[in-house]
């Protein structure tokens, strides 16, 4: 026993100190070929648009390609699985957002746990939501479009990117605070709700201001609000929802990167650092500015703590909401 003893100390010493000296060179090494970034989402939302941005900088900085993959579906479901399922080597991320915190709630049955199977390695960046409707709703601000959708409950329609995305969610709080009854259209991709809101098939929309901006100025749409507790500097003129009639009402859109469970601590540190390098730069910050997302620098330990924050969050809301998954 002595003997079996002492074998099983020699192992474990010879394995620790093989662990001290291959650390280092485990960070120095990443990335020896491409990697790939999953955006659970469909192609022209923010985690698209803000990822292959993210992805161009990596790879110069990096010197190895880092390439955007869209697979969406199941309200990011599907493609969270997927990087899920793939070896914890640092050569496959997940873009995700609070779509992610609010379906560990909403969607408690999924294939996979988010604090489970995944690690978390860096924040991106978070914007505003901007509440617009179809021009041909006959309603100029916020407080006549509540009364107009009180006096017809289930008659109008609001579109979202899917069960459990910021835009659903900010559509269902927007009706548990105001007591309207607005029937809730889930599509494929944000691009796809906003198609429908533009063409007139469904009456409203929570969208991500750094994509829905454009389409407001270019009378595509009528905005009513925006979700954050100020106004927003892209779009001055329109009036925080809390302030044009929903006292309290907040709510904003973020991104950011993890990594199936189990990826070495040098290479999520590695990423880290050239993540928040990207979103830090002059250049990256100024064109941020003009689009109103605004960049989350954090440390792993920082984000993990937002993470579990923003669940406990939304898990309240899903309750006192009453809000279930479609």
């Amino acid at each position: 026993m002595t003997r079996l003893r002492l074998a099983f100390a020699l192992a474990a010493t010879l394995l620790a100190v093989q662990t001290v000296l291959t650390t280092p060179s485990l960070a120095q090494d990443y990335p020896s070929r491409p990697v790939r970034v999953i955006v659970p989402f469909g192609a022209g939302g923010p985690a698209d648009v803000f990822s292959r941005v993210l992805a161009q900088h990596l790879t110069e900085a990096l010197k190895q390609p880092f390439v955007v993959e869209d697979r969406p579906g199941a309200g990011s479901i599907i493609g969270t699985d997927a990087v899920a399922k793939s070896p914890p080597d640092g050569y496959t991320l997940l873009a995700m957002s609070n779509t992610h915190t609010t379906n560990e709630s909403l969607v408690p049955n999924k294939p996979f746990q988010l604090m489970r199977d995944f690690v978390p390695v860096a924040g991106i960046n978070y914007s505003d939501l901007v509440m617009v409707i179809h021009p041909s709703v006959p309603a100029k601000t916020l407080e006549e479009f509540i009364a107009y959708a009180k006096s017809q409950p289930g008659g109008l329609n609001y579109a979202s990117s899917g069960t459990g995305t910021p835009y659903h969610m900010a559509g269902e709080l927007f009706k548990a605070m105001t007591g309207t009854n607005i029937v809730h259209v889930p599509h494929k991709a944000s691009g796809e709700a906003r198609n429908s809101v533009i063409g007139g098939h469904v009456q409203m929309m929570f969208d991500a201001i750094t994509t829905m901006a454009s389409n407001v100025k270019a009378g595509q749409v009528r905005a009513l609000g925006t979700s954050a507790s100020k106004r927003s500097t892209v779009l001055p003129d329109v009036p925080t929802i809390a302030e044009a009639g929903v006292p309290g009402y907040d709510s904003t859109i973020w991104l950011g990167i993890m990594a199936p469970a189990g990826t070495p601590k040098p290479i999520v540190d590695k990423l880290n650092a050239e993540i928040n390098k990207a979103i830090t730069r002059p250049d990256v910050k100024e064109a941020w500015d003009k689009q109103g997302a605004v960049a989350m620098t954090m440390t792993p330990a920082e984000f993990d703590a937002h993470l579990r924050k923003d669940i406990e969050k939304w898990a309240q809301v899903v309750k006192s909401a009453g809000i279930k998954a479609e």
